[in-house]
């Protein structure tokens, strides 16, 4: 026993060094009771890392066309997959995880075969195929989580291809990199064994059990995404716009299963975005000097991500927001205005979404 423990002069600092401490474990015991959504994003983080180090390996890469490339796609697809399953059991979240990370090569390999054709239509026409995924994401919601999975899947292939710029001939680096992704997610998932408990992800949920007109609610939910998403590219080819796949993907997931709930998203993504732009770009000099240790803390952040997902939204959109800041700005993009630029354009995003839900075949709540 420290001989200071009972000094009374000592005992209020070493209470105001420990109180930040258990303020922060009891926001994270609010956030996650039972710490089973913390495991998953261990999982999700472990994931990520095993897939981009196996894509790092010149065996693996040696010989196909975007090589450099496939470290980054596959622990994208991994990373997203392990997001996304929501099983109770070992087997179950392996198959699923299986789906997902095929899922997503579909949506690169599509962004991969119909950019070249669609570039001619527009100088924006290759982010016409993100038009389709966003459509997938509220269709697929009608086969329940495992469709909602697959539907955010695809269209995350294609923004992963589109950021990467791949093109076909770049197909058997896609192909490498879902199997990579498909052994790097499952590993971890085995490993948690009963550990983690699934949660229902507010973000791919299934919307309401009716529609409007003769359509299903999801249809009508891809249709409003798919609606905003095609303003984007449209305003992106009229006036241009830094980083559109954003605004594309804030429109995308911001949809929900009625007009009040797309709106609500939409208030608590900005929110969280303009919290976790600021931050990430305070992190700038440590990206620029700490890498490794700008690293660690997106990692904190993506388990913060998987804990609040399911429940505080907010919380996820500032914890993701911060991370994609740092690790872009560790990659070596310290550009302020386009970094910055991932606040005002999910604004426009979430505005347009907004319109879409309120315009488009609004949905209602289900009476209860």
């Amino acid at each position: 026993m420290n001989p200071t423990d009972n000094d009374p002069q000592t005992r209020p600092a070493m209470h105001a060094r420990t109180r930040p401490l258990a303020a922060a474990s009891a926001w994270l015991e609010r956030l996650d009771p039972g710490t089973h959504r913390r495991i998953k994003g261990l999982r999700l983080v472990t994931a990520y890392g095993l897939a981009a180090a196996l894509g790092t390996l010149q065996d693996i890469a040696h010989g196909l066309p975007a090589g450099v490339l496939l470290g980054s796609l596959a622990s994208g697809f991994a990373l997203w997959a392990s997001v996304s399953e929501a099983r109770a059991t070992r087997p179950e979240s392996s198959r699923d995880l299986a789906l997902l990370c095929v899922a997503a090569g579909v949506g690169a390999a599509m962004f991969a075969l119909l950019a070249p054709l669609l570039r001619g239509l527009a100088p924006a026409g290759a982010e016409l195929t993100l038009v389709s995924g966003a459509f997938l994401v509220g269709y697929l919601k009608r086969f329940g989580v495992l469709g909602a999975g697959i539907g955010s899947q695809v269209y995350i292939g294609q923004l992963l291809a589109y950021g990467m710029r791949l093109g076909p001939a770049d197909l058997p680096t896609i192909a490498v990199a879902v199997a990579i992704a498909a052994l790097a997610s499952i590993v971890p998932r085995a490993l948690s064994g009963p550990a983690e408990r699934p949660a229902s992800v507010a973000a791919l949920g299934p919307g309401p059990a009716s529609g409007r007109n003769g359509m299903s609610a999801e249809f009508i939910m891809g249709l409003q995404a798919a609606s905003g998403s095609l303003v984007v590219v449209a305003l992106n080819d009229i006036v241009g716009l830094p980083e559109s796949a954003w605004a594309i993907t804030a429109c995308t997931y911001v949809v929900a299963g009625s007009a009040t709930g797309t709106v609500e998203r939409v208030r608590r993504r900005i929110i969280g975005t303009l919290v976790g732009v600021p931050l990430g770009l305070a992190c700038l000099p440590l990206a620029m000097h700490a890498p490794l240790l700008i690293w660690c803390a997106a990692a904190l952040a993506m388990i913060v991500y998987a804990m609040a997902l399911p429940e505080r939204y907010d919380v996820a959109c500032a914890a993701f927001a911060f991370t994609l800041i740092v690790t872009m700005a560790a990659s070596g993009l310290h550009s302020v205005p386009l970094l910055a630029a991932r606040a005002w354009e999910t604004l426009i995003g979430g505005m347009l979404g907004i319109v879409a839900a309120l315009v488009i075949f609004p949905l209602r709540q289900p009476r209860q």
